[in-house]
């Protein structure tokens, strides 16, 4: 145990004394930015409300399977096609080859029932991500992976808040403070998307392997900690003053206590009651009604409602099959229709043209590189430091390093809240796509360097 204890100590309480530095001084270096007055542009005329969002939704929906079964088929995760079918669809392509097209199509006061509607299938993906995170998993494998897990979030978290010190006059947006600004470029360095994750294992055979286990018990307890952190950041930002803080942070801390203590077993005791009836219609109104109810309360505390929906996720029943029935009745509806509109709303939002000229790809290709050195080099050096070969720590790293989905939700958070310019939400989303894309072919690399990688668990 000692093995263990002593380097995750000493990263935990180094990682902390850094970051807190970092964020003091920028905070005392660097005042915050003067707000700009927003703009609105009207809805064009020509259709009605109703018309114009189902013509959206159509629209999305094709381009996202079709470049979904296009990067399928170049060995990327579908996912990836549907970001990028979010991103044609924006001002960086549509908006550039067919202004008309675009302007008719997704004019910017009618984007409102698009965003609701895209708003409600995230949060029906991060209850979902929630639901299949397996505590038993995580217990068989806790030691090696909350090193790995947690060196994995506080080192690039403190690469990122070290970036915005050194470059907060080109990073910062109107009106946001630099501790806000650092800490969220430190959460959305740190991200790992779970579920990209999973299904790459999936498809590549390994997730019932040494190595896919491995990964998935430190990307569990990565999404765990980092949307627990996001909280606390999201609190932080939005918190008036100290005792606002702090009321935020007590009212989180009740909240996830009163589900894990009293929701949770009610839940077990109803769902072991109703086990033979399988997933009826009364079991599926129950489950959406707490996990509504559970973002409600976490919306209203001011930690968004996203983190509600998360542990909503992870309270749920695990005996028999009650997972599998409510997995199998929201995730096509959720992954399929709701979700693609959340890509497209984060493509209409990321304008590359904003990136402009040597200076501002230089800094987007530094956000890449530190992102890249932070959570794979992060990762194997924690993973190396625990036992692990050098192909198994690189695999873990490679894999750590996925972003994609998870990402864009904290990089749309930060836009909402005015953190984020449009200009360095677009740099992120750049560096969200590339990181999820280098996921495949290096793990192709490492595959080929040890075949042990494919040693079942």
């Amino acid at each position: 145990m000692r093995r263990f204890a002593l380097p995750y100590l000493l990263i935990l309480l180094l990682s902390f004394a850094v970051i807190a530095t970092l964020v003091a001084l920028g905070a005392r270096h660097y005042p915050a930015l003067a707000a700009a007055v927003p703009t609105t542009a009207p809805v064009l005329s020509g259709t009605t409300p109703l018309a114009r969002l189902l013509l959206q939704i159509v629209v999305i929906l094709v381009a996202a399977r079709g470049l979904g079964r296009l990067f399928r088929r170049l060995g990327q995760p579908p996912v990836i096609g549907e970001i990028v079918a979010g991103l044609a669809l924006g001002p960086s392509l549509l908006g550039g080859l067919w202004p008309a097209a675009s302007a008719q199509l997704f004019a910017p006061a009618s984007l409102g029932p698009l965003g609701l509607l895209s708003q409600l299938g995230v949060l029906v993906f991060m209850f979902l991500v929630g639901l299949d995170l397996d505590p038993g998993t995580i217990r068989h494998k806790a030691r090696t992976a909350i090193v790995v897990s947690h060196t994995s979030i506080f080192v690039p978290f403190a690469l990122g808040v070290g970036l915005v010190l050194v470059a907060y006059p080109q990073l910062g947006a109107p009106g946001a403070p630099f501790a806000s600004l650092a800490l969220f470029m430190g959460i959305a360095m740190s991200v790992t998307a779970f579920p990209v994750l999973a299904r790459i294992l999936e498809d590549r055979g390994l997730l019932q392997t040494v190595i896919g286990r491995d990964a998935i018990a430190c990307a569990a307890i990565d999404d765990v900690s980092a949307w627990c952190l996001l909280a606390l950041v999201v609190a932080l930002a939005k918190g008036d003053g100290l005792a606002g803080v702090a009321l935020t942070v007590a009212l989180t801390a009740l909240f996830v206590a009163a589900m894990l203590l009293l929701v949770k077993p009610l839940l077990a005791r109803w769902a072991a009651q109703r086990q033979s009836r399988g997933a009826d219609a009364l079991q599926i109104s129950v489950v959406l009604v707490a996990l509504l109810l559970a973002a409600t309360i976490t919306e209203v505390i001011g930690i968004h409602a996203l983190f509600g929906a998360f542990v909503a996720g992870l309270v749920m029943p695990a005996a028999g099959a009650f997972r599998g029935h409510v997995r199998e009745r929201l995730h096509a509806f959720a992954t399929i229709v709701l979700l693609p509109l959340f890509f497209a709303l984060s493509g209409l939002r990321t304008q590359l043209g904003l990136i402009d000229g040597a200076g501002d790809w230089a800094l987007c290709g530094a956000i890449v590189a530190l992102a890249v050195a932070g959570k794979l080099g992060g990762s194997y050096v924690a993973a190396r430091l625990t036992g692990a070969g050098r192909e198994e720590a690189f695999t873990i790293g490679a894999l750590m390093n996925t972003r994609g989905l998870m990402e864009l939700i904290v990089l749309n958070l930060g836009y909402d809240l005015g953190i984020l310019s449009p200009r360095v939400f677009s740099m992120m989303v750049v560096m969200a796509l590339v990181t999820t894309l280098m996921t495949g072919p290096l793990l192709t690399l490492a595959q080929h360097r040890a075949g042990a990688l494919a040693r079942p668990a």
